[in-house]
């Protein structure tokens, strides 16, 4: 059994080393589900084959020692050199490849059901939701909120809220869903979603926006022009860059755009059943639904809600809305 963990081992460390440099998206969720699962069986060999055995065997050694202190005492010899008790140490040793396989999983089952189920982290690698979330916030994402859901295949089993304009949601990309997301509901199914000339209407009412001092981005040094915005009940911040035009570019065929239109102003949209229309808060510096199209609820991975740390700056910790 040793040679085969080494070999798991190994390509376990293939796999790390090839998603590390970019020689394939790796999915942390699978590879989870598998260590689980292999975790689960040297548990349950370790459990009830080789544990036992190793303790036959150190039980047996202690019964022979004894046969052999006992005939040497009928002999007259009551002075025996010799202690097995190092002996039958060692016999009960787990061995390394127990220690980093059946030892481990009791820590990755735990992972696991908590990443599943409860709640997951992320880092947020671009300035898509700027100014709610920087470049760099790793934040919590609540699993449950929307629903139970199998890991892996992202099924839905037990319902619970559905998205609401205003969240902040991690999705898994439609156009690759190996790549997760984050953005906020804009549209939620049935609405009609309008963004005219850089401004936001939901079923042919204007968003509530009020102008906000000028924000200073650090990443890119450059101002752009600072909103308070409120969707529904929940009021956030967005930008938008006067230097950029109002027309969506490069937008591309995706399921449903005959339900989306495009001018030279914006687009207008009406969500379908079952899906959600995202956009990032960073407006001009954002692909999102504008441009790929609609989320599926099963594409739904949960509601972001807390930046647990920013090693730039440890002033971002806290909720956002």
């Amino acid at each position: 059994m040793g040679p085969l963990t080494g070999v798991l081992y190994g390509l376990l460390g293939i796999y790390l080393g090839g998603w590390f440099l970019g020689f394939w998206v790796g999915n942390f969720a699978l590879l989870l589900f598998v260590l689980t699962m292999v975790t689960l069986g040297y548990w349950l060999a370790e459990r009830f084959r080789f544990q036992p055995a190793r303790a036959a065997a150190a039980a047996a050694l202690t019964q022979q020692d004894a046969v052999r202190r006992a005939e040497l005492s009928r002999m007259g010899i009551e002075k025996v050199d010799g202690d097995v008790a190092d002996a039958r140490r060692k016999l009960l040793m787990q061995p390394w490849w127990l220690d980093w396989t059946a030892g481990l999983f009791p820590v990755i089952l735990a992972v696991f059901l908590l990443r599943s189920f409860l709640f997951e982290p992320f880092k947020i690698p671009s300035g898509s939701m700027i100014p709610t979330l920087l470049v760099g916030d790793l934040i919590l994402v609540n699993k449950f909120h929307y629903g139970i859901r199998l890991p892996v295949i992202n099924k839905k089993i037990i319902a619970n809220n559905d998205p609401q304009r205003g969240d902040v949601v991690v999705f898994r990309y439609p156009v690759d869903t190996r790549v997760d997301y984050i953005k906020r509901v804009v549209g939620v199914p049935g609405d009609e979603v309008a963004y005219i000339n850089k401004r936001l209407t939901i079923n042919g009412q204007p968003v509530p926006v009020s102008p906000l001092p000028d924000f200073y981005d650090e990443d890119s040094r450059r101002y752009a022009q600072h909103f308070s915005e409120k969707l529904g009940d929940k009021e956030h911040q967005v930008l938008n860059d006067k230097d950029r035009p109002a027309f969506i570019p490069g937008a591309h065929e995706f399921p449903f755009s005959d339900q989306c239109s495009y001018t030279a102003e914006g687009v207008t949209c009406k969500v379908p059943q079952g899906h959600y229309f995202m956009m990032g808060d960073n407006r001009d510096n954002s692909q999102d639904s504008r441009y790929w199209g609609f989320v599926p609820d099963e594409n739904i991975v949960g509601k972001a809600f807390f930046v647990w740390m920013n090693f730039g700056n440890l002033g971002r910790v806290g909720s956002f809305h």
